[in-house]
């Protein structure tokens, strides 16, 4: 008996691995460029797709030529075949379009390769070895590389160089600087005790120490030095070349006092826009250029003073002002997210680099109307994402639960939505050809699709932009994907709030979102629920494809991705009203949004399930103690269950006090919590209700994760354990805080589908 039960299960797991296989096989644009090509353009996809055998994405290069005429349909030219670029961390054109750079990070103590590639061969490359600096920054908050105006030099963002490392011979601690030490010297080394006291707060950096401004010109590298060491510095962008008598550039710093706090999706870290001067300028110069604008020897101006928030600076094509981001709402409460704001400055017409006068261009939408723009949520701007006008932006941003792209005049500050208003799917802005726009849009149930989106010359009211499908053969997917897609719909359901209490303000009175995929088939029996909770809790689940999600669609079930109030995309007093009533309010949101498909007699308890990470493992494992008997199963990923155990082991303990107090919280932080400061800790967690689970959980844990600690799910595991409750955990060795890695998502997921297979049917 048991052997024919471990074969079916072994021939199930074969099955929804093959299966997910397929869902994961689908490729992803990661960035595009778009360079002139005489008449014509091109377009340059960065793509990647999933390397199963070395768990690793793959990296690939295609291209395009577009050729537009008239109000002919445009005409995509696809290159034959992709290319592959192995090991490559950075990609980016040059200004003119006419020279690649490619980076390529080493894993080990070998040099960053640098290469720079012409129309036609490899023109230059450069080894910068570990003692110069360790490897660049490719994460979304200090990654920055740019070429200057006229392609000579080349800034960017790597570790401060590796010290060197001790040895020890019979005698002791061998000097690796100098032969003629003594023998008793002491054994210990500052350098390595400093490099272990940071590796201490990697996880504020994204996984890197120290990060230092360099340039790269004909070979030599330089390292911009004058900066305060309390800084973290990223985002380099240069001043344009328009005032150049000496070449600046304009960096983002985040304060490091009193220590470095976690970053990764934290844009509650003050920050500052400051400028810098060309290290490869004469000494006489920077001072003369400096002195009167910076303290002493120091080699950064401050740009942003008066402003608690500024980062993602870009500057008009035409270099008269400066336009940047700010998350001050995020700074001011706590909250790790918040609504964004956008600004600008008009740029000195000397060039000199001095204190802004700041003019605000887009604000913070406090409470948004029904149908109206809810605010600006991105974390980045486009390299280049200026309209021939030079005041025209165009960005992605959230809005509900869709991604749309805005058109934004910095000047007016007229604000355009330029995605189709009764489109449900989600848009992504990629890359712009002239005045035209290359996007991706995507739904729940529709892989990605390439459009074009041409601006309409004679403007026709209400829809200045017409949007073409560009067949490409990117994103192609197998039969079995497409028929399983086929049959699935999906919809868009707003909940009313429930239950309203006298201190809600109006945007958190108004009603939330959920994504509803259901399948098309009909029968009169409905399929079991997933209920999709994603983590944040500031973060949002759009209308966008994504294959896990699929997936689980698609082996029988229905899926209720719940946007709970402290999301994304639906104004800032919504997003603020979750701090300080975590465990309540967003468990009674979904409660009513799971009553509210009960009632359309789209699910029935008790066949639901629950899934999310971090904080949505946060509200499933509070959703299953609350309401135990509305769930039979449950799978989390890395999930908060104690934040009085988190608070001492997490990179953000700031974070869980402003979670349980709201913004009193930051008054409240200490890293020596109080007694009456964890009680109130636990008593906003998921143990303490854990005595009344009786649902089956799947734990996937990552052993290197620093945001939410292993110690937080064992923790609960084991007390579910020690109750009877059926448990099973899933650590992944190498994996951090989204368990992204191809062979561990796949796990992940395949085992998912068997949890809930085996209590959820």
């Amino acid at each position: 008996m048991y052997e024919e039960t471990h074969s079916a299960m072994k021939e199930e797991y074969a099955s929804l691995s093959k299966l997910l296989m397929e869902f994961v096989n689908i490729s992803k644009i990661e960035k595009a460029w778009v360079c002139k090509s005489g008449n014509d353009s091109k377009a340059i996809y960065s793509a990647s797709q999933p390397n199963i055998l070395a768990n690793s994405n793959r990296k690939f290069i295609l291209s395009a030529t577009i050729h537009v005429s008239g109000t002919s349909p445009v005409d995509f030219q696809w290159s034959p075949f992709p290319v592959e670029v192995s090991g490559a961390s950075t990609i980016l054109p040059s200004p003119s379009g006419s020279k690649l750079l490619i980076v390529r990070n080493s894993d080990d103590d070998s040099p960053t390769k640098f290469e720079i590639w012409g129309p036609s061969d490899l023109e230059k490359e450069f080894l910068v070895p570990q003692a110069v600096h360790g490897s660049l920054f490719t994460d979304a908050w200090f990654e920055g590389v740019s070429w200057n105006f006229d392609e000579t030099l080349i800034a960017y963002v790597a570790e401060e160089p590796t010290p060197l490392k001790p040895t020890f011979n019979n005698f002791g601690y061998t000097s690796t600087s100098t032969s003629n030490k003594s023998c008793t010297e002491s054994p210990f080394d500052l350098a390595l005790i400093s490099k272990l006291i940071i590796k201490l707060n990697t996880s504020a950096l994204g996984g890197y120490k120290s990060s230092i401004i360099y340039l790269l010109c004909s070979g030599e590298v330089r390292a911009v030095e004058g900066i305060n060491k309390a800084l973290s510095v990223g985002q380099v962008v240069w001043v344009p070349a328009t005032f150049a008598s000496q070449q600046h550039l304009v960096v983002v710093g985040w304060s490091a006092e009193p220590r470095k706090l976690g970053m990764k999706y934290c844009t509650n870290r003050p920050c500052a826009l400051y400028a810098v001067t060309c290290p490869f300028n004469k000494l006489e110069d920077i001072k003369s250029d400096l002195k009167s604008n910076a303290d002493d020897d120091s080699n950064a101006v401050v740009l942003t003073k008066g402003i608690s928030s500024a980062f993602c600076p870009r500057f008009s094509p035409d270099g008269r002002f400066l336009v940047f981001l700010s998350a001050k709402s995020a700074v001011e409460s706590g909250a790790h997210n918040a609504i964004f704001s956008l600004h600008r400055a008009d740029w000195q017409s000397d060039g000199k680099p001095n204190a802004l006068q700041i003019v605000d261009v887009v604000p913070v939408v406090m409470s948004a109307e029904n149908g109206c723009f809810p605010g600006l949520y991105f974390p980045s701007i486009l390299i280049n994402p200026w309209l021939s006008d030079k005041r025209t932006m165009i960005l992605s941003s959230i809005w509900r639960s869709t991604q749309v792209i805005l058109s934004v005049d910095v000047e007016s500050g007229n604000l355009s939505r330029i995605t189709p208003h009764d489109s449900s799917s989600s848009w992504e802005f990629l890359s712009l050809d002239e005045d035209n726009i290359i996007a991706v849009c995507s739904s729940p149930v529709d892989i990605p699709q390439i459009k074009y989106g041409r601006l309409l010359k004679e403007q026709v009211p209400n829809a200045p932009w017409n949007w073409q499908d560009v067949p490409s053969p990117l994103f192609r997917c197998s039969k079995e994907v497409s028929s399983c897609l086929s049959s699935l719909q999906f919809c868009i359901m707003k909940i009313p709030v429930r239950s309203i209490s006298e201190n809600s303000t109006e945007g958190a009175s108004k009603p939330f979102e959920a994504i509803f995929v259901s399948s098309t088939a009909k029968n009169d029996i409905c399929n079991p629920l997933i209920t999709v909770l994603h983590g944040g809790p500031h973060d949002v689940a759009t209308s966008k494809f994504s294959k896990t999600l699929a997936f689980l669609a698609s082996t029988g079930y229905n899926l209720l991705i719940v946007n709970y109030r402290g999301s994304l995309g639906f104004g800032e007093e919504a997003l603020q009203s979750l701090p300080g009533n975590v465990g309540s309010q967003d468990v009674n949101d979904v409660l009513t949004a799971i009553d509210h498909v009960v009632g359309l007699k789209l699910a029935e308890p008790p066949r639901i399930a629950v899934f999310g990470g971090s904080h949505g493992g946060f509200l499933s494992a509070h959703l299953i103690g609350q309401a135990p008997e509305k769930f039979s199963v449950a799978a989390v990923w890395n999930p908060v269950c104690n934040l009085a155990l988190m608070v001492g082991t997490t990179d953000i303990p700031d974070w869980c006090f402003v979670n349980a107090y709201g913004s009193d919280g930051k008054t409240y932080f200490t890293e020596a919590p109080s007694k009456d400061n964890l009680n109130i800790l636990y008593d906003k967690s998921p143990i303490s209700h854990v005595h009344k689970v009786k649902a089956p959980t799947l734990f996937l844990l990552g052993a290197q994760d620093l945001r939410v600690p292993v110690p937080d799910g064992l923790q609960y595991a084991r007390a579910l354990k020690e109750r009877g409750i059926e448990v099973k955990v899933i650590m992944f060795p190498n994996d951090v805080h989204e368990i992204s890695r191809p062979q561990s998502e796949v796990e992940s997921f395949v085992n998912i589908a068997l949890w809930f297979k085996n209590y959820c049917q």
